[in-house]
């Protein structure tokens, strides 16, 4: 079960983070700094900028309460679950439930490790959901698009490798594959194939490719020395069709901008020919979420706009990440593991709300992941070194230490 009392920032997010982190820290800000993206979205969800502004007097800066006030329980769409106060969505509940795994596995991961692992954790093991404030199994919590992985995997029999074929395209998968970048920390292009391979049991088509992208920026960001145009750069140099054309458009223009209110309209603009939602986020066109290669999900490249608008400052990023709207609490997600594996640091007033709303402990699973992510490096680097050998004994080029 998740811990129910308060939780307490551990001592190392009071050390400020640098371009040079070691990789605890840029583990440790990166899934924290998720997790309160993920929070700080949440409560606005689904609404325009202008919706936003006029909400809440102005733009959000920090947590804030349930868009209908006390109504939360009842009032449609977002009912029943209590978003705002600090509370994390699915978003957060779907990344630690794939920090789990990779503590199970202690190795890489495929779509059969998300079938063994991923789907059990599911549907039979009951975790506190911040947002129905009550254990419940996260089954119950998470969206369609992810109920999909059980009803297509366990119920279904599918495949794993093929199970995302059929699911709607959307952010889903994506959302979570932050410890993907993570355990192959300053390696995007194994970061991109393994998130592949995971995502081939959860999406398809761009939003397959948008998991695999957005692994391969937290792998990028966590390399000594990144910044917000070397992540772009790596982004731009794996991604393949729609999702590519859309990042390198929204980040051309976000360069164009240095604070997120003039970049809120241009972002939403320059993304909107990729984008098969639509206008209207909550009455989404009748392409939406369909399979194509000319087409990208949304928030992956506006999550990287906002990075590169911020200038890879945690803050600046999430909070033009929130204010932007729409499917802001994933935008926000993405964009805080970013700006936390760069080295950006975590407001500590942010995170200690978070912890203690959600009843979450958000350091333990990247203490788990920092040190499994060395453990799969070892083993990595002795496989490599019996590759070597291999293929040196056939005559192969041999490496010199």
């Amino acid at each position: 079960m998740q811990p129910k009392a308060p939780m307490q920032p551990k001592a190392a997010m009071h050390t400020k983070a640098h371009p040079n982190a070691p990789l605890d820290e840029r583990i440790t800000g990166a899934l924290v700094g998720a997790a309160v993206g993920d929070a700080l979205g949440g409560p606005v969800e689904g609404y325009s900028p202008e919706q936003i502004l006029e909400r809440h007097g102005g733009r959000v800066h920090g947590v804030v309460g349930p868009w209908h006030g006390d109504d939360w329980c009842t009032a449609r769409p977002l009912a029943p679950y209590h978003k705002g106060d600090g509370h994390v969505t699915d978003d957060t509940l779907m990344t630690h439930a794939l920090v789990r795994v990779y503590a199970r596995v202690r190795d890489h991961l495929d779509a059969y490790a998300i079938a063994d692992h991923l789907v059990p954790d599911l549907m039979t093991e009951p975790r506190w959901i911040p947002e129905l404030e009550t254990e419940a199994l996260p089954l119950q919590r998470i969206f369609l698009a992810e109920k999909w992985l059980v009803a297509r995997i366990h119920y279904g029999h599918a495949d794993p490798r093929e199970a995302g074929t059929g699911n709607i395209v959307n952010c889903g998968a994506a959302m979570y594959m932050a410890p993907v970048g993570l355990v192959n920390a300053a390696d995007p292009r194994a970061a991109y194939a393994e998130a592949l391979d995971i995502a081939g049991a959860h999406q398809s088509s761009y939003g397959r490719e948008a998991a695999g992208v957005l692994a391969a920026a937290v792998a990028a960001a966590c390399a000594p020395g990144a910044t917000p145009d070397s992540v772009v750069s790596e982004c731009l140099s794996l991604g393949k069709d729609g999702t590519r054309a859309a990042i390198e458009r929204v980040c051309e223009e976000a360069s164009r901008h240095t604070d997120f209110e003039s970049a809120l309209r241009p972002l939403r603009e320059a993304v909107a020919p990729y984008d098969t939602v639509g206008p209207d986020y909550r009455s989404p066109s009748l392409g939406a979420r369909r399979p194509s290669r000319l087409h990208a999900i949304e928030e992956l490249p506006v999550a990287l706009g906002m990075l590169v608008v911020a200038r890879g400052d945690y803050r600046q990023a999430v909070l033009g990440a929130v204010n932007y709207g729409r499917d802001c609490d994933s935008i926000a997600t993405m964009a805080g593991a970013l700006a936390g594996a760069l080295g950006s640091p975590v407001p500590e007033d942010w995170a200690k709300t978070v912890a203690e709303a959600s009843r979450l402990d958000l350091w333990e699973p990247a203490a788990t992941l920092s040190a499994v992510a060395r453990e799969i490096f070892g083993r990595d680097v002795s496989r490599r070194r019996a590759h070597e050998q291999a293929f040196a004994s056939l005559g192969g080029p041999a490496c010199s230490d």
